[in-house]
């Protein structure tokens, strides 16, 4: 691979890595490249099982995996994390198991939400990890809540609460930067802008040049980040969670984003997309940046790359296989957790009923 590719190269020396990451900066970009390679290979493999008709939906996060694989490494396990659409990635960085994720994704009896979430919505309370909602933006202001309550409670952590472009017209986004604002709580925002709310480009849907201006308007600060570049991702999510740790008002980073497949697998962005876009997201390709960059810089020896695309083949094919060996949720599980073990009758006259 070389600049020949036409792929936008990082603009960094080897010393400016070093200075931007910290001490084992070469440890870091290795270990993210690692996610890196087992994001895209999950992303290929659950889109082809989509169109088999082996899972339901899947939506990819291909062209994220900077932003996602920085925000894993960065999060302390006292934070918590409240996703967009695309972030299951920073769970699994931050620990969840691939296989609990994959059983997630078949709905089966090894789900831990037993079916009842449709595929890449996971709830994963092990690593603070909210489920997401597909209405837009209402995870924004649930994470200026938790943030609040984590204040109250001087509990330590930040929380991080991911969207999309789009997220920044609905109501969730002005009332939870608001309420930030007034309230000074340790929360960062983090919209990843891959410039298509599902097929309405970002230009068509807000006046604002830079969607990280619209902090100002709630007294935060905001910055736009080159959301394809592992290192300027890592950086800015450093320096912002490493403010807000030390009492720092919340903050908004935009990362500006080449989405690279399709919305989601009932998505034909064919019918409105320019015929360019794939080949501008294709020089934009995180992990291809990343993977040049160390190349050129001798940190990715002969061999490596394929020793670990071959361990994410596997890890994923095995996380797979084990899920499809395994039975759906039982129908009694039906109403697990979602009623009282005891109380007054689901159904009856309401009359004489107790609710103790």
């Amino acid at each position: 691979m070389s600049e020949s590719s036409g792929l936008v190269p990082l603009p960094y020396s080897p010393s400016e890595v070093e200075a931007l990451l910290g001490e084992g900066g070469a440890r870091t970009l290795l270990s993210a490249y690692r996610w890196m390679v087992l994001a895209r290979t999950l992303d290929a493999r659950m889109q082809a099982l989509q169109r088999q008709g082996r899972v339901g939906f899947y939506g990819a996060a291909t062209g994220q995996e900077a932003v996602n694989v920085a925000a894993g490494l960065l999060s302390a396990p006292e934070d918590w994390v409240f996703p967009g659409l695309r972030e299951q990635l920073v769970a699994l960085v931050r620990g969840h198991p691939l296989p609990t994720y994959v059983h997630h994704l078949f709905g089966d009896a090894l789900d831990p939400a037993l079916g009842r979430n449709m595929p890449c919505h996971p709830s994963a309370r092990d690593v603070h990890y909210v489920s997401m909602s597909s209405v837009i933006g209402t995870q924004i202001s649930q994470a200026v809540g938790v943030a609040q309550a984590m204040r109250l409670r001087r509990a330590a952590g930040v929380v991080l609460a991911f969207f999309g472009d789009g997220a920044t017209s609905s109501n969730d986004f002005h009332a939870g930067l608001n309420f930030a604002g007034v309230l000074k709580v340790p929360v960062l925002f983090c919209c990843t802008n891959n410039q298509w709310a599902i097929s309405v480009p970002v230009e068509h849907q807000s006046a604002v040049r830079q969607l990280s201006d619209k902090a100002r308007a709630y007294g935060l600060l905001g910055h736009r980040v080159d959301g394809t570049d592992f290192v300027a991702s890592y950086a800015a999510l450093s320096g912002a969670l490493g403010r807000l740790r030390d009492g720092a008002p919340p903050e908004l980073l935009e990362f500006l984003l080449y989405r690279m497949t399709p919305h989601s697998s009932s998505d034909d962005p064919g019918r409105y997309q320019p015929p360019d876009w794939a080949e501008r997201a294709r020089r934009h390709d995180p992990v291809a940046r990343l993977e040049l960059w160390m190349s050129e810089n001798g940190l990715l020896a002969a061999g490596v790359r394929e020793e670990l695309v071959s361990a994410a083949e596997a890890s994923v094919r095995a996380a797979i296989e084990a899920a499809e060996a395994t039975a759906l949720p039982a129908e009694s599980t039906l109403t697990e957790d979602i009623y009282a073990p005891r109380g007054p009758k689901l159904m009856g006259s309401g009359r004489g009923t107790e609710t103790g």
